[in-house]
């Protein structure tokens, strides 16, 4: 039998991590004496604690190295599913540093700029109503993504050219998409496609794929990089509203979010204050 001071210098685990495994039910000692509470283990159990320390240096929870070696039959299969967690986890650092690198080296600023008229197909993006849950950013993002790509697919195959970045807006632009979106229900985005085409090739696109024309405007626009959410949607439309105007306004219910592949750009139209007749 070994001493808990001997197998913890033998295993390399600290004492008090042996006693934590022990309440956890991990490694539990050999013998424990009734009257001095010292605990003892035996050779045998120094392969067990080797395959917890690789398994914590993995990585894994206690609850799922507990679960790996008591279930050796599915120890493969947990560990890959461990591999795959770490690899997602492992991704989303790496964007949140590029993103953090990005904000910290150049914070975003709003920009003035000029748009021309151009020709646009619009369709809606099936989506779950809002309700009064936290909103899903990165489900808003795949739904927008899969319905960018068929858009895309669809009017190049009618001879249609992708003409421009593409963007979403809040779909409110009916009274039957206004009630939905005050009710809470779904679909609440428009996809917009910029494209180049002739009339003929416009007026052969399939149902559900709308033509329409963005008219030219000057509008306020600021990127944010990386995935949406809702803290860097407040800070888009904080910083543009605050972006000093001279006589004008930045009119956020015609707000437009570009899909960069490296972040979203939020834009909207600046509109003059009107000048009273002299009647008024």
């Amino acid at each position: 039998m070994l001493s808990i001071s001997d197998f913890s210098e033998m295993c390399d685990l600290p004492p008090q991590t042996l006693r934590y495994y022990h309440s956890e039910g991990l490694l539990v000692p050999a013998d424990i004496d009734e009257r001095t509470g010292y605990r003892s283990y035996t050779f045998g159990q120094v392969e067990r604690a080797m395959l917890i320390t690789v398994l914590r240096g993995a990585g894994m929870s206690v609850t799922l190295v507990r679960r790996t070696l008591d279930q050796p039959d599915e120890a493969l299969t947990l560990l890959r599913q461990h591999m795959m967690e770490v690899r997602w986890q492992r991704q989303a650092q790496d964007e949140a540093i590029r993103d953090a690198r990005e904000f910290l080296a150049s914070p975003p600023e709003s920009v003035l700029r000029h748009v021309d008229e151009m020709t646009v197909v619009s369709k809606l993006v099936p989506g779950p109503p809002s309700g009064r849950n936290r909103y899903d950013w990165n489900a808003a993002d795949a739904a927008v993504t899969a319905v960018v790509q068929d858009v895309v697919r669809t009017v190049e195959s009618y001879g249609a050219v992708v003409a421009g970045t593409p963007w979403r807006t809040l779909a409110a632009e009916t009274p039957e998409q206004k009630s939905r979106i005050l009710a809470g229900e779904g679909p609440h985005w428009l996809l917009k496609v910029p494209v180049a085409a002739d009339e003929k090739a416009l007026a052969s696109l399939p149902a559900g794929i709308e033509v329409e024309t963005f008219e030219s405007r000057d509008e306020l626009s600021i990127f944010m990089p990386g995935k949406s959410s809702m803290a860097k949607h407040g800070t888009a439309v904080s910083r543009l509203l605050m972006h000093p105007l001279d006589a004008a306004y930045a009119d956020t219910s015609r707000m437009r979010h570009l899909l960069h592949a490296n972040g979203v750009e939020t834009a909207t139209a600046i509109c003059e204050f009107r000048k009273p007749s002299v009647d008024e």
